[in-house]
């Protein structure tokens, strides 16, 4: 799968508890971002260049810390554990794999490491790479220099893949209680509870039945998918979206709303440029006939519906 690097995602079934985010899959953060809880996942945990986390870091697999970083709790690890230059650990750090710290890393709290421990100042990327190159070039292996930096280039474009399923906070992200803010969009999967006042620059995607205990203030478009619950109000430069058996406990206030007739509204509407009440029905009968006239899923009730 790939994702946009501007754009938070959050996963299916994530939940946002007291101290701790409970996800599945990889877990990235940003650099320079600073993330007021802890996380517990069953996926890998990479955590980017001078961030800040308050909580524990949890995960059966391996955890990666990069330089400069700060982890308020404790690290605990079913696998290997890397801990850049500078970086430091306010609690104990447990691991079941290998161990690979660079320079000046603090852990207050000791630390119990299973595998090898090696202490090290790593050569930077950048250095292997060049070194590589180096001696492609003096067994004169044009076409294989060609072909790594033309994957160099593609890992510098909009997109880069990643697993399928996976948490990520861009660059510059911050995510706490009393306010988050994001960069670009944020994009929240099925079945979430999140807790927290949301101030985006860009567009935001709420998915069915997830559930937010927090405000939504957005410069692009907002999305609220089918049977969302928002405990807060909902704030947009552009466009908002209120799907079917939506519950919004709070006000709404965007360019244009779009609302389903099934939805719930325990506040008031701002709309600059009105309010458009959407019916499911012909939103669904148009779907089934542009599908049935692009030969997708023909069956014999859109049939009928054309005769």
């Amino acid at each position: 799968m790939a994702f946009d690097r501007e754009t938070l995602v959050i996963p299916d079934k994530t939940i946002f508890e007291e101290n701790v985010i409970v996800t599945k899959g990889d877990v990235v953060i940003g650099d320079r971002s600073l993330l007021r809880f802890g996380v517990n996942t069953d996926g890998r945990i990479f955590v980017g260049e001078h961030v800040i986390i308050d909580g524990n870091l949890d995960s059966p697999h391996d955890v990666r810390v990069d330089i400069f970083s700060t982890i308020g709790g404790n690290i605990q690890s079913g696998g290997n554990v890397y801990l850049g230059e500078k970086t430091k650990i306010k609690g104990a750090l447990s691991l079941k794999g290998d161990l690979d710290v660079g320079d000046s890393v603090e852990i207050e709290k000791g630390f119990e490491a299973k595998g090898w421990i090696n202490i090290r100042n790593p050569i930077p990327i950048v250095i292997y790479i060049f070194v590589y190159l180096m001696q492609l070039l003096k067994m004169g292996r044009s076409e294989e220099i060609e072909r790594i930096l033309e994957e160099l280039e593609q890992n510098d474009g909009d997109t880069i893949p990643i697993s399928e399923s996976f948490l990520f906070l861009p660059n510059n992200s911050i995510i706490s209680i009393s306010n988050s803010k994001v960069e670009g969009n944020l994009q929240i999967g099925k079945e979430c509870k999140l807790v927290g006042n949301y101030d985006v620059k860009g567009n935001v995607s709420v998915e069915e039945k997830s559930e937010i205990f927090g405000t939504l203030k957005a410069t692009g478009n907002i999305f609220v998918g089918k049977k969302a619950k928002i405990h807060g109000n909902i704030e947009s430069l552009a466009l908002v979206n209120i799907t079917e058996c939506v519950e919004i406990i709070g006000n709404v206030s965007a360019e244009e709303i779009l609302l389903a007739k099934t939805a719930s509204i325990q506040g008031t509407f701002h709309a600059r440029k009105g309010i458009n009440f959407v019916d499911s029905s012909k939103e669904k009968a148009t779907e089934k006939i542009t599908r049935f006239e692009n030969d997708v899923d023909v069956i014999d009730e859109v049939k009928e519906m054309l005769e």
